[in-house]
């Protein structure tokens, strides 16, 4: 890695350090989480560890006042970038009535908040994409000026949902960028079992957009190529398919024995190319982090975790009978 290479990029060196904070914020929120659902405290983690890199690089391309995201399962550290807090991760997790993605009603994971235009994810797999298309139409209606970011799995693009949302976006030339973040293993089955043809973003071709394929566990590149796309749809030049490869270096979720369907030699292996310890060793080598400033952040994100997890315990979970709000006319 150059170490000039995020100014070069049109980053300053505050936003790359706060890259950095914000990745490793989500890392050590998730893995907090694994902790409180061994003990008994929280019912259910579905994991980003290994894909901070592609949430937080993809979330700093985009204009935070403006951009809509209809993110999936996995992106805790784009939700974070995006406005939400430590709070209001532990607040999800633990199902209590200030949960600002659903008020304790959804599983964790479901992210929505409307102060940030997140679209509320739905249980289904996929059918984020055609919120995200959707959205982005009615902005191109309203001839409004922003752009749609989603996200999935590479498992997801080869549901019915992917080629709607991608033909339509496509035919219709909206501004939605849509991101795979290819983790390698649709829960159990592998990529190589799930994909024909290997690669995700070469089947933009045949919905007439780019298809571009970043390393994910580099958030530079992964700005860069969302960037590209965020310019490209504000121009009117329509959609981009990105596809960013990392790997999943947990379970698919606190439900799942990974042990089963994979070595822990690959895990292990995979681990080494972190994006946590990569980016690190940039912004050690750009001279923007040393031990000091290292032992610094991480003694305030400790703080942070500690300070979430202790007020969502206590907070209250919600009225049972708000169980029928927003189900029906009330």
């Amino acid at each position: 890695m150059g170490n000039e290479r995020h100014r070069e990029l049109g980053l300053t060196d505050d936003q790359v350090l706060q890259m950095y904070r914000t990745m490793l914020l989500a890392r050590k929120i998730d893995e907090r989480m694994w902790l409180l659902n061994r003990a008994g405290k929280i019912p259910f983690v579905i994991s980003c560890q290994g894909q901070e890199a592609i949430q937080v690089g993809a979330a700093f391309a985009l204009d935070r006042e403006k951009d809509w995201l209809c993110p999936y399962y996995r992106d805790l550290g784009m939700m974070l970038v995006f406005g939400q807090t430590a709070r209001d991760q532990m607040l999800s997790a633990f199902a209590k009535a200030e949960d600002p993605n659903s008020g304790g009603r959804q599983m964790p994971g479901h992210y929505g908040d409307a102060r940030f235009r997140i679209v509320s994810g739905s249980s289904p797999v996929t059918t984020q994409l055609l919120h995200a298309v959707g959205v982005a139409l009615a902005g191109k209606m309203e001839k409004k000026d922003f752009v749609t970011l989603t996200t999935f799995g590479e498992g997801s693009s080869n549901q019915g949902d992917f080629h709607e949302g991608l033909n339509f976006a496509g035919v219709h030339n909206l501004p939605v960028i849509f991101m795979c973040e290819n983790n390698q293993y649709a829960i159990s089955v592998p990529v190589e079992k799930q994909l024909a043809g290997g690669s995700v973003a070469a089947r933009a071709q045949g919905y007439g957009m780019p298809g571009v394929q970043v390393d994910g566990n580099d958030p530079l590149q992964v700005f860069e190529a969302v960037k590209t796309a965020a310019d490209r749809a504000r121009r009117g030049e329509g959609p981009t398919l990105i596809e960013a490869t990392s790997y999943r270096l947990a379970p698919h979720s606190s439900d799942d024995d990974d042990r089963t369907y994979r070595k822990a030699e690959e895990v292990e292996d995979a681990k080494k190319k972190d994006s946590l310890n990569q980016f690190k060793n940039y912004l050690y080598g750009a001279g923007l982090l040393d031990e000091e400033r290292e032992n610094a952040v991480n003694r305030e994100i400790a703080r942070e975790v500690d300070e979430a997890t202790e007020y969502a315990e206590q907070a209250a979970y919600p009225d049972p009978e708000q169980t029928y709000t927003h189900v029906y006319r009330e």
